[in-house]
């Protein structure tokens, strides 16, 4: 596929966005920031994208020396990594997604694919990149069904998330598609969504998650 992106106009932002700038070349880095991932890793996580379009992502890609194939000794399998030069990218994808959060949010349209681990993965860059803290360290369990349990935890200075279970100070019961709309609303409508979302804990520390999601319920004072 011949690449849509040149811009003749010398300026190292022009420059880059021919390198990096094509349709689902950013995505492919976004999921590749994970680990390395299979071909079909990559298919499941970029809903939407067909295998001509991925193979020739990151065939151009590799050609630009961001990512490069893994080959797993003993098998035909090959796995996708980035060189330093892509995790180089790591900036640029976090930075993307705390303006998505800040000011590009919005409910999901019918029949796009969510995954909670990438909404969870921009709530932890937002919430470092603001250094939002709590007074100690907290472990929230989210459940999303069959969309499987993440664990959000914030360890005293830094906010991670990741796949799996353990022991939490909040359990968050609620649906991908009800989680992307909380995350989507206004922090002054998220209040009116509390009922989509089970929460389970101590009550202060239930007041901590909220506090953390901008979530106001009625009558309660402002920080």
């Amino acid at each position: 596929m011949a690449k849509t992106k040149n811009y003749r106009h010398f300026c190292p932002v022009a420059r880059s966005l021919e390198v990096i700038g094509e349709k689902w070349s950013l995505l492919v880095v976004r999921d590749l920031l994970r680990g390395p991932q299979r071909f079909t890793d990559l298919m499941k996580y970029l809903g939407g994208i067909t295998p001509k379009w991925l193979t020739a992502r990151l065939r151009e890609l590799e050609r630009a020396g961001i990512v490069e194939r893994e080959s797993v000794e003993g098998r035909r399998e090959v796995r996708y990594t980035l060189t330093k030069k892509g995790r180089d990218l790591a900036p640029v994808v976090e930075a993307l997604a705390v303006w998505g959060i800040e000011h590009a949010q919005r409910p999901p349209l019918p029949g796009e694919a969510i995954y909670p681990e990438q909404t969870l993965s921009a709530v932890t860059m937002s919430l470092n990149s603001h250094r939002h803290r709590l007074d100690e360290p907290a472990t929230w369990l989210l459940s999303f069904g069959q969309s499987g349990t993440h664990i959000l935890r914030y360890d005293g200075e830094h906010w991670s998330a990741q796949p799996g279970q353990a022991g939490a100070d909040v359990t968050a019961t609620i649906t991908p598609e009800d989680w992307m709309r909380f995350l989507g609303a206004r922090r002054l409508e998220r209040a009116a969504l509390l009922p989509t979302l089970h929460l389970e804990g101590e009550g202060d520390r239930i007041a901590e998650f909220e506090r953390t999601f901008g979530i106001r319920r009625a009558g309660s004072s402002a920080d």
